[in-house]
């Protein structure tokens, strides 16, 4: 994974977009339809290069990023994103529902910015905004890019529409599918629910972390995942089985899962959509008891995963014990912090965070 952009930058308020471009591309309070090369200028602490770091990477990853970008010369910029060089796809549904526009923030596996064949009678009937980043296909960063952008689209929408903060999404296609569960993962603050369209991957792991504890749990309770691929797309109905696997180890019930009939690796169509927001709306609170059983066993494997570093400590193999440090913190992530760090600052002998 790419690191997030470093290079020198004026403070956020200093940035100032062209006039003229914001007259031409900048969407009116309340346009609608489909709008194209869309800038947007308003920031999010959320989307911040040490908070996409805190978020997204394991917690040791986190704590060497300032250090490790320091090292290459460069100074770590406080956003990733300059707004004014990007350009998106908006498209608004005439009329917001009573309770407010859905939204839908989807990150492509292609490099335009493009609204999918057959969504737009779709988005109307549920009323849900789409937008989409140019510039955001699987060649691009995704730390540095892909994440952030996605992020920026929803927050600036959410200033300028009336939207229902319960029917916050992400979503994208194969590999921007895979982006879009590392968003949801991540950010269960801001994203209520995902679409999966044929991309997926299990969590807890150097890959895809766990998030801090407080945010983690929140995903735990109350985000809603659905996985939607094509009945003929074998590897990724594969991949979305091991996905789910992964998901309900870590506690994680509020799952859909369906295919569409004769089809293969491709884009969802408009009645795939339509079920898809149709699972995410109807999502029902996860079983206070389960969960609670699930969490204490992951607490349990924690804890004994902690004995073992200590026994290693007190038996002076510092060698050992920084390599299970490194271990726990892949596969525990943000649920073994603040600990992890600590012992990782009092005994490891190279990398120190």
């Amino acid at each position: 994974m790419a690191s997030p952009a470093a290079r020198p930058t004026a403070p956020v308020s200093a940035r100032l977009v062209p006039l003229a471009l914001l007259l031409a591309a900048h969407p009116a309070r309340g346009e609608t339809g489909l709008l194209r090369d869309v800038v947007f200028a308003d920031y999010t602490p959320l989307s911040s290069n040490l908070e996409l770091a805190r978020r997204l990477l394991t917690p040791l990853a986190a704590a060497t990023l300032p250090e490790r970008v320091a090292g290459s010369g460069k100074r770590l910029a406080e956003q990733p994103i300059e707004l004014s060089e990007e350009r998106f796809i908006v498209y608004v549904p005439a009329a917001p529902p009573r309770q407010g526009y859905g939204l839908l923030a989807f990150v492509p596996p292609w490099p335009e910015a493009s609204l999918p064949p057959r969504w737009a009678a779709t988005l109307d009937r549920q009323g849900v905004i789409f937008v989409s980043a140019a510039r955001s296909g699987n060649d691009a960063s995704v730390l540095a890019r892909r994440e952030p952008l996605a992020l920026l689209a929803a927050h600036n929408l959410m200033q300028r529409y009336p939207v229902d903060p319960e029917r916050v999404y992400v979503g994208g296609f194969s590999g921007g599918a895979r982006v879009a569960m590392r968003l949801a993962l991540g950010y269960p603050d801001l994203f209520r629910g995902a679409i999966l369209n044929a991309g997926s991957d299990p969590i807890g792991g150097a890959g895809i972390p766990l998030p801090p504890r407080d945010l983690f749990m929140r995903f735990q309770s109350s985000t809603r995942i659905v996985y939607v691929t094509g009945e003929r797309d074998d590897p990724h109905v594969s991949d979305d089985s091991v996905s789910m696997q992964s998901m309900r180890h870590w506690c994680v019930f509020g799952l859909e899962s369906f295919t569409t009939p004769f089809v293969g690796h491709t884009v969802a169509d408009g009645a795939a959509l339509s079920r898809a927001l149709e699972a995410l709306r109807a999502r029902t609170p996860t079983e206070p008891d389960k969960l609670a059983r699930c969490r204490s066993t992951i607490e349990s494997e924690l804890a004994k995963s902690f004995q073992r570093v200590e026994a290693l400590i007190a038996g002076g193999r510092g060698a050992e014990t920084e390599k299970l440090l490194h271990q726990l913190d892949a596969r525990f992530g943000g649920l073994a912090a603040p600990r992890s760090l600590e012992l990782a600052r009092k005994y490891f002998t190279s990398s120190p965070p």
